[in-house]
């Protein structure tokens, strides 16, 4: 089970991890503050917005990569990643994402080949 996580696996690992902590420490700081989390997001100067915006767009289109790599790589739940991502922080699905992604695609590149 553990020879399908390769170097590049673990380090999106790692990555999620550290993207799961960061960013729940914040927010369960905005929650127990009782904070605006939305108005926060675009209220709080243009360099806050524009991050926000940047970050946005990009989990759009990481999103979109999810389901269409987890298809094209016959990986079942894709979806799920990005639903996730509402629940928990992109920072943490898209890596977990990567690390799935690279141990599937080392056990289908280390599978043995298929017996006449």
């Amino acid at each position: 089970m553990t020879r399908h996580w390769t170097p590049l696996a673990l380090v999106y690992l790692v990555l999620a991890v550290a993207g799961l902590i960061g960013t729940w420490a914040f927010n369960l700081l905005a929650i127990t503050q009782m904070t605006d989390f939305l108005g926060d997001l675009v209220t709080s100067g243009p360099a806050v917005s524009s991050i926000t915006v940047d970050l946005l767009v990009v989990a759009i289109a990481g999103s979109v990569f999810v389901i269409v790599e987890a298809r094209r790589l016959g990986m079942r739940h894709g979806w799920l990643y990005v639903v996730l991502s509402g629940l928990t922080a992109f920072a943490f699905t898209f890596p977990l994402f990567l690390a799935m992604r690279q141990r599937h695609v080392t056990r289908l590149t280390t599978a043995a080949p298929p017996r006449a």
